[in-house]
């Protein structure tokens, strides 16, 4: 998917640019340049003597030309246009928990890029958190949970069914996710993303991930261990189970402080019509608050 303000005929058919807001000012300002003007926005937070998120003016239109990246994941989209799809259509009363987009998935986009066309009436923001801070706290109060984790490594289980389900934030099937009905094709693919499956007797399909470190380091983000995991997201689900590689249970408890730190660290962005959001998929967690509707959010995941 091309940049969502790199597509000006789409965006300027659609609605007028409000602000583009990058959730990672070191990005931001390090590739960026002197392309745009600075603004503010409610909500913002000073982290580590920098505002997040950087709020940059209307002159975004084609400035980026990041390549496009494939999204694969558990989530129900529509396509829109081109490179464009519509974010996780799942019930707008529920949540969309904090993560990395494609966090489990070889190939994860570096950014990601998304853009109001419809805001909702009440509720609805897009929460993001910086994931050193997280990785940070937990190594303060679990210093020896999270080494022993990084150096196991977990393991993920995702179940998904035959044919999508937008009645469920995870309801994609499997047939949409990897793009064919045929059995042994969607085997090849899901090996070349680096999972296993299992088939199950209702048509569905158990997808199993790992090992996956618990904290990653990136180039150009001052060295820090980002908290690129889902162990939250997917520890104790329904559909889904996060273990330590060699299949030790992760306590409860760590589970749920984890939790209770990325919430406390979160920075809540409230949409506009014509609004930008651009995340470091390398250094931000974003989820989605729930809301009333109608809610409509683009997205495109970028290199």
């Amino acid at each position: 998917m091309a940049a969502l303000m790199a597509n000006r005929q789409l965006l300027e058919a659609k609605v007028g640019i409000n602000n583009a807001m990058f959730a990672a000012s070191d990005m931001a300002t390090s590739q960026l340049g002197d392309s745009f003007v600075v603004g503010e926005c409610q909500g913002q937070k000073t982290i580590d003597g920098k505002q997040m998120p950087l709020v940059l003016g209307p002159s975004t239109e084609g400035a980026l030309g990041w390549p496009d990246i494939r999204y694969v994941g558990p989530a129900p989209r529509t396509h829109v246009h081109g490179r464009i799809w519509t974010a996780n259509e799942g019930p707008l009363e529920q949540s969309v928990y904090f993560h990395h987009e494609m966090v489990l998935i070889k190939e994860f986009p570096g950014k990601v890029i998304l853009f109001c066309e419809v805001p909702p009436p009440e509720g609805g923001e897009t929460p993001f958190v910086p994931s050193f801070r997280v990785t940070e706290r937990a190594l303060e109060e679990f210093p020896e949970m999270v080494e022993e984790l990084d150096a196991k490594g977990l393991r993920y289980t995702f179940t998904a069914p035959s044919n999508n389900n937008t009645g469920s934030m995870r309801g994609r099937g499997w047939e949409d996710a990897f793009g064919t009905s045929d059995k042994s094709e969607a085997e090849t693919r899901a090996k070349a993303l680096g999972m296993g499956v299992e088939w199950l007797e209702d048509g569905g399909v158990k997808t199993i991930l790992g090992p996956r470190t618990l904290t990653r380091v990136f180039p150009g983000r001052k060295g820090r261990r980002m908290w690129f995991n889902t162990l939250v997201g997917m520890h104790g689900k329904d559909l889904s189970s996060a273990t330590a590689a060699d299949g030790t249970e992760i306590p409860a408890s760590f589970v749920q402080r984890c939790e209770e730190i990325i919430e406390e660290e979160s920075i809540q962005f409230r949409w506009r019509k014509g609004d930008i959001l651009i995340l470091d998929n390398l250094a931000t967690l974003h989820g989605r608050r729930p809301s009333l509707p109608p809610r409509r959010v683009l997205v495109a995941t970028c290199k």
